[in-house]
């Protein structure tokens, strides 16, 4: 099941953030998303344990993937897939025209999902990354 997170679930998404990323955002910063009317968060919730989340700020008429994570236990298995469906799905529902979002340079297999959903690689951001510093690939997604 999917649907929106809350502050309930912000100690179950900072443990998957912790787990797939070597800068990870603090629990504080969740707690200030949840509050942002920016942003839009959602959680892939399964026997009631939360196993995955995507972020995204909605500005204007576009959206800027902010992040998406699944606990590694359970990667492989579509999830990753289904939280970008359900982005999707919100952003043709709210009139978004276009969606972006940065990868690490080294991230193929996230790369290949976005691909796979139309995002195209559009530029890249020097040293954007830390702990290793890396560049990011920008890629956009034009819907209509």
């Amino acid at each position: 099941m999917i649907r929106r997170m809350t502050h309930n679930d912000i100690d179950e998404v900072y443990e998957i953030e912790v787990l797939s990323f070597s800068e990870p955002w603090s629990k504080t910063l969740f707690e200030d998303e949840l509050e942002n009317e920016l942003a839009h968060y959602f959680v892939y919730e399964e026997s009631g344990k939360v196993i995955g989340y995507v972020g995204m700020y909605h500005i204007l008429n576009e959206g800027h993937i902010t992040n998406i994570a699944v606990n590694p236990d359970f990667r492989g298995k579509g999830i990753g897939k289904e939280l970008l469906l359900h982005i999707l799905k919100y952003a043709k529902e709210n009139d978004i025209v276009a969606l972006t979002l940065e990868v690490r340079k080294s991230n193929i297999v996230a790369q290949n999902l976005y691909k796979s959903f139309g995002f195209k690689e559009a530029g890249i951001r020097k040293n954007y990354y830390k702990n290793p510093t890396e560049d990011a690939v920008i890629m956009w997604l034009y819907l209509g």
